[in-house]
């Protein structure tokens, strides 16, 4: 029987096996064909010398992976297993940096191969189109670049904006103001600034006009300038609103559009702005455009089992 041997040089193996060897447990149940033992500091697995090979490749990515980002739990496990090569995680060295420095101390960076990918196209391009199911994290590094755009002072201020396709008639029966009504529809943006502004500044923010929250309809004859603009479930516009968002853009402006095609809300026949931006965009130069998936997901995991499950009925159809 062939065997190979690993040694964990600047690695703590107890953080690297996990609590109770869960990480390796995982290892166990992706090659249920090889003897995986660990002790110490040292990793061996014996059997088919082609498996060996292969199991030595992944465990040396996620030795990588753990390498740089001190991290490693189910969902990087199972993005590396199961990733077709390793070129979805040779993304470039400061797309892994924390990307902001949160409230009470969080650490907010990129967390997988395709959120990096989308730190590193706003990098390289002012408008980007992220597109993805929900729980990838397209929104939330979204709104990290922003508040690390105006920490660094690269904008003046940061607008997030949403069609609000539910505020129309059916908010008209809820109590108080057209801000009152909106609020909740925007919650995801406010509980993301929580995260990464202490609360005292964000209210500043938000009063002084820094930080802008407000209905896509708002935007209409703006010019967006010196600002980092994000469109939220930009799947809910209509060809007429994304053709007008687009529009805005105004000098040093940064444009991040996020959406998922699979979760249209508008009425039936009606063609989403986001869909056709993407087709018509395609092939502008400026324009980034990243694709997440459900192994990008970073909720619990099972939103990961969900969007498989419905991607197989919908498929069907």
């Amino acid at each position: 029987m062939n065997e190979i041997i690993i040694e964990l040089e600047e690695i703590t193996p107890k953080e690297f096996f996990g609590a109770q060897n869960v990480n390796i447990e995982l290892l166990k149940k992706y090659f249920p064909k090889l003897k995986i033992v660990a002790r110490g500091n040292k990793i061996k697995a014996f059997g088919d010398e082609e498996l060996l090979e292969e199991f030595d490749r992944r465990l040396t990515m996620l030795l990588k992976h753990f390498a740089k980002y001190n991290k490693l739990d189910e969902n990087v496990i199972e993005r590396v297993l199961t990733s077709q090569s390793s070129d979805d995680y040779k993304t470039s060295k400061q797309s892994g940096e924390v990307i902001v420095h949160g409230a009470s101390g969080k650490l907010i960076r990129a967390q997988t191969a395709n959120q990096r990918k989308l730190v590193e196209s706003m990098r390289n391009n002012d408008m980007v189109f992220a597109v993805g199911p929900a729980g990838t994290g397209k929104t939330y590094t979204g709104v990290a670049l922003a508040v690390q755009a105006l920490k660094n002072k690269e904008v003046k201020r940061i607008i997030l904006t949403r069609p609000a396709v539910e505020a129309g008639e059916n908010l008209g029966f809820l109590p108080g103001d057209l801000k009152e009504k909106l609020d909740p529809y925007m919650q995801p943006l406010y509980d993301a600034l929580r995260d990464m502004i202490a609360p005292e500044k964000l209210n500043m923010y938000i009063e002084n006009g820094t930080i802008q929250i407000a209905p896509l309809a708002f935007m209409r004859g703006r010019t967006l300038d010196n600002a980092f603009v994000i469109l939220d479930e930009g799947q809910n516009t209509t060809h007429a609103q994304m053709k007008m968002f687009l529009t805005r853009m105004g000098k040093n402006a940064k444009f991040l559009l996020t959406g998922d095609p699979g979760q249209v809300d508008l009425p039936r026949r009606m063609t989403s702005g986001l869909k056709e931006a993407l087709l018509v965009l395609k092939n502008v130069e400026g324009v980034g455009m990243v694709y997440l998936d459900e192994n990008d997901v970073i909720r619990h995991k099972l939103v990961k089992k969900v969007i498989e499950a419905y991607k197989n009925i919908e498929n069907r159809e």
